[in-house]
């Protein structure tokens, strides 16, 4: 067991390079399960999701061979109809998209339910009704059983705009028997690296980026090399630190039409930046200040489906409103419990008026204080890191293997961008 030790008070500064995106690489690992050639996936981000996504791989008889930090070749011809370990589903929500791809190689998927962050309560009905719709039977007892003797493509519209069951719906539809169409179909940056990942493979996935996707059955996938695009919520994450700790920050490594949807809401905090190419700069010499809405109206930061702001900004978005002057509602839509953590943020020294499960006003700026905090999810963990990095005095983070979850080597970045932040062993 670990913690992070930080002395806040220090803005970061310096040069970082986006990291793989979490949410991509997770179902394109699942992916590889679709043909038993080989696959090379590169700009997998190192952290414990995709290094338990990889043991169940294992675990299923895929071969697994590491190219580089980052890279990995992974040969799934001599895959193993099993229930997947619960020991390893249980720590990963995303274990779940194992599903469509074993429904459609083996005939069948064995699992307990997937694990993941405690945000609220997380529905897996929306999967159940699209793999239903292309043949599979399905039944729920202490754990998910999936079979199928054939899949048959169908006219699909999910009940929500699940970005898993949308990634299981598109991988089973991928060699189905005849045409597949999903409307209300997720379509966020990694939902379309999952189908354009498909396509090299040999699918033939149409719509993609839009929330109606049309799949053309084929008989089999190949083998294929694909890149995994950068991680949209890491980048919001740094670009939200920078502020907060009125440092200056270049990302490397963006997509630029990947910021759209961040940057309306960043400004209502005041907060902007510069992009050239593929790089992003947050100067240090902007004012953070709410802009406030038509009749000086208190402004409001709500998530919503991709192209809308991100779910999984919202934490990030917390922490920083409490260090920009003004009031702001950040309405989180999706998740009842995700707020939950910002009573931590007010035992730092935070205004911030909690409404509902949903809703939280916060005043700013407010002289947070060092605190002994616990990570119960991966970003209201990132949020508390920025919390402390914002606060006089020190602070400890416990249960860091939450956070750890979605940043590659946090730790070692901070430190190399100026934060006073170390990793010790509980004990100490």
């Amino acid at each position: 067991m670990h913690e992070y030790v930080i002395e806040g008070g220090y803005p970061i500064q310096g040069v970082v390079t986006a990291s793989g995106n979490k949410n991509a690489a997770l179902p394109c690992l699942a992916a590889t399960v679709l043909t038993a050639e080989p696959v090379i996936l590169r700009n997998i981000p190192e952290i414990q999701d995709t290094g338990v996504m990889i043991q169940i791989l294992e675990k299923l008889g895929a071969k697994v061979e590491r190219i580089n930090k980052n890279d990995w070749k992974i040969q799934c011809d001599n895959i193993k109809p099993c229930e997947l370990p619960g020991e390893l589903t249980k720590k990963v929500r995303g274990s779940i998209v194992f599903a469509g791809p074993l429904l459609a190689r083996t005939g069948k998927c064995h699992m307990m339910p997937p694990g993941g962050d405690v945000i609220g309560r997380r529905r897996v009905d929306t999967h159940f009704l699209a793999l239903q719709q292309l043949g599979a039977n399905i039944s729920v007892n202490g754990h998910f059983s999936f079979s199928a003797n054939k899949l048959v493509g169908a006219d699909i519209f999910l009940d929500e705009a699940s970005v898993t069951a949308t990634e299981n719906a598109v991988m089973a539809a991928s060699v189905a028997e005849g045409t597949t169409i999903i409307q209300n179909a997720a379509s966020e940056p990694h939902v379309q690296d999952l189908c354009n990942m498909l396509n090299s493979m040999g699918a033939k996935i149409s719509g993609v980026g839009s929330n109606i996707l049309t799949i053309e059955g084929v008989k089999k996938l190949h083998g294929c090399e694909f890149v995994i695009g950068p991680d949209t919520i890491e980048i919001g994450s740094y670009i939200g630190m920078a502020a907060a700790t009125h440092g200056q920050i270049t990302i490397k490594g963006i997509r630029p039409q990947e910021m759209r949807p961040l940057k309306n809401s960043f400004a209502k905090l005041g907060i902007s930046w510069r992009i050239d190419g593929d790089e992003l700069t947050v100067p240090n010499t902007q004012e953070l200040k709410v802009n406030a809405d038509m009749g000086n109206a208190i402004p409001k930061i709500d998530d919503m489906p991709w192209p809308g702001f991100p779910a999984d900004l919202t934490s990030i978005m917390t922490v920083v409103a409490t260090q920009v002057e003004g009031t702001v509602l950040i309405f989180e839509k999706m998740f009842e419990s995700r707020m939950f953590f910002v009573d931590k943020l007010i035992s730092m020294g935070a205004k911030i008026t909690l409404c509902d499960p949903h809703r939280a006003v916060v005043s700013g700026p407010a002289m947070l204080h060092g605190d002994h905090l616990v990570s119960p999810d991966i970003r209201a963990g990132m949020a508390m890191v920025i919390a402390a990095m914002c606060a006089h005095g020190e602070s400890r983070i416990s249960n860091v293997y939450q956070i750890e979850r979605g940043y590659e080597d946090l730790v070692g970045r901070l430190q190399a961008l100026g934060a006073h932040i170390k990793k010790v062993d509980i004990e100490e």
